[in-house]
C-alpha cells in the first residue's frame, strides 16, 4: 500500500484529471495501440506517483511522464522480443486505405497516419514519434531507446520513407486515345 502523506494524493489527482487524456495520446503514439497506451499511462502514473515528493518541478511533469512511458514501453520491447519468434506464416498485408483523390479526403490524414504509423515496427514507430510529435534531438531519442545516433537517423529515415508510401495518393493518368 502506498502511504499518502499532506494532500499528495489530491494534488497528484487534480493532475491525472486535467492531463490525462493529453497523456492517454501521447502514450498511443508510442505504443500505436490504444489498450496497450491504457496500460502504459497506467504503469507509467503509478512509477510518478511514487516519485511525487521528488518532483520539484512540477511544470515539468508532462515530461517526466513522458520519458517515464518512454523507458517503460522499451522495457516491454525487450521482454517481448524474447518471447516473439519466427514464423513460417506470412501475415497478410494490411491493405492501402482507399483514396480517391478527392479534396475532402484531406480532413481524413490524420487518421491515416495514425494507422500508418500502426503498421510500422515499434523502433520504428517509437522514433518517429519521439522525433516528430515530442520533438526530441537525435541524441536524446539513441540514449531513450538504447541505440547509436547513427541508427535513430536510419530508423527516422527509413520510417519517413515507409510512412510516405502508406500515404501516397496515387496520380490519375488520363490516357489520350493512340492515332
Amino acid at each position: 500500500m502506498i502511504a499518502v502523506t499532506d494532500g499528495t494524493h489530491d494534488e497528484f489527482r487534480e493532475y491525472v484529471v486535467a492531463r490525462g487524456p493529453a497523456l492517454l495520446r501521447a502514450a498511443h503514439q508510442v505504443t500505436g495501440n490504444p489498450n496497450d497506451a491504457e496500460d502504459l499511462l497506467q504503469a507509467a502514473l503509478v512509477k510518478t506517483y511514487l516519485a511525487w515528493e521528488r518532483i520539484e518541478d512540477r511544470a515539468a511533469l508532462d515530461g517526466y511522464v513522458r520519458r517515464t512511458m518512454v523507458n517503460i514501453n522499451i522495457s516491454w520491447w525487450r521482454r517481448r522480443r524474447l518471447d516473439e519468434y519466427p514464423s513460417d506464416e506470412i501475415p497478410e498485408p494490411v491493405p492501402a486505405a482507399a483514396h480517391d483523390g478527392l479534396p475532402g479526403r484531406r480532413a481524413e490524414l490524420p487518421e491515416q497516419v495514425e494507422r500508418a504509423l500502426e503498421c510500422l515496427p515499434d523502433r520504428m514507430r517509437a522514433a518517429i514519434v519521439l522525433r516528430y510529435y515530442e520533438d526530441m534531438t537525435e541524441p536524446e531519442i539513441a540514449k531513450a531507446l538504447g541505440i547509436s545516433v547513427g541508427t535513430v537517423k536510419s530508423t527516422v529515415s527509413r520510417g519517413m520513407a515507409k510512412l510516405r508510401g502508406a500515404l501516397a495518393i496515387p496520380e490519375r493518368r488520363h490516357l489520350e486515345p493512340q492515332p
